[in-house]
This record gives C-alpha cells, structure tokens and sequence, in this order.
C-alpha cells in the first residue's frame, strides 16, 4: 500500500501503524557493476532551489553512476520545513542506499563532485539554502569524528527529514555507536514531513 503523494502523517498515528501500513519496495534507478569488496553505505539527498524534486532525482541517477558502486535503492521523496535561516523555501529530501567499493574519503569527494555538478555553492551561512545537499549518513561499521568527514553523520538523530526516509529503506539499520534507527523513528515525531514522490 502506497501512501498518496501529498499526504501528510497525522501526529497521531503510531510509530507501528506507520511501519505497518507503508511498507516501501526499494527501487533504484540504475547502478554500476557491484565490486567485489564493497561496503553498504547510507546517502542523505536534500534541496531547497532551482526545482528540489528535480535535483533529487537528478542526483539519484548521478549516484547510481558513481564508479565501484551500486545504488540498491532509495525512499520516496519528503517535503520538510527548513532547519536554517527562515525565509527559505521548504526542502526535498530523500535517503539512498549504496553498496560501494570506494572509501569514505573517496565517496565524499565524488558526493560533493555531484553537488557541484548540481551548482551547489558553499556559502559561510549554515544551513542556508542549497541547489543539493548530499550527506554521507552511514558507512558500515566505519565510525569517524575527524571534523572534514564525521561519520556517522552527527545530526542524524534529531531530524525527522532524515531518520524517516532512513528508516524506509533500512528499519532494521543500527547505526554505529548511536541507535537502532527503528528507535529514532518512534522518537521523532514525523508529523511535518509530507511525500511527495
């Protein structure tokens, strides 16, 4: 059973009902041969300009070229409010799943190659507003708090637009040295997301 696109979750309805009542199929839109060695990684997709759900599928088909990689599929699309700045429009987000035979390193660079692609522009205002925004969520087991790649990543926990779309495409995930994400879920209130596709 597919939710319809634009329906909101009722802040009433229970971390079970949810689970139960909209289960997701993962389906990915191309990948690259699997390498031998590969590791399963987790990749937050988020925009805000220049058409969100545009970039974000743009940028699923960019991840599935990425080279020594798989993509095993992705969530449905979310509409969330912006964390940052206000006045900013709201933002698309999206969680893909990688099995891959790069390094954290490697796949960072080819993720901020995309964005770049994308005509992503770092600017000194966080959480400002963003053509793609690709983060590295999880690598496996690898945990990292070197400030240039922290992994996993350290605001996973408390956003919504994250931990949703994470777990539809791994409720079962336990996220090196935080938590199971089935328990984020039930934690967080999903209230404010809406899907759009």
């Amino acid at each position: 059973m597919r939710r319809a696109a634009g329906e909101r979750f009722r802040a009433q309805r229970g971390f079970a009902d949810y689970a139960a009542a909209y289960p997701v199929t993962l389906r990915c839109t191309g990948s690259n041969t699997p390498p031998t060695e590969r590791t399963r990684a987790y990749v937050g997709l988020g925009s805000n300009l220049d058409d969100p759900v545009g970039h974000v599928r743009q940028a699923l088909v960019d991840l599935a070229g990425l080279p020594e990689t798989a993509c095993l599929g992705h969530s449905r699309l979310y509409r969330s409010p912006p964390m940052g700045p206000s006045g900013q429009p709201d933002y698309v987000n999206a969680v893909a799943v990688l099995e891959t035979g790069l390094g954290p390193r490697e796949l960072l660079a080819e993720l901020q190659a995309i964005e770049a692609r994308h005509g992503r522009v770092r600017a000194a205002e966080r959480w400002g507003p963003r053509t793609l925004d690709l983060d590295l969520l999880v690598y496996g087991s690898w945990q990292s708090t070197d400030p240039t790649l922290t992994v996993p990543h350290p605001g996973i926990a408390g956003r919504a637009f994250v931990v949703w779309p994470l777990f539809e495409v791994a409720p079962d995930l336990e996220i090196p040295g935080l938590a199971p994400v089935r328990r984020l879920a039930e934690a967080l209130p999903a209230a404010a997301l809406e899907v759009v596709g």
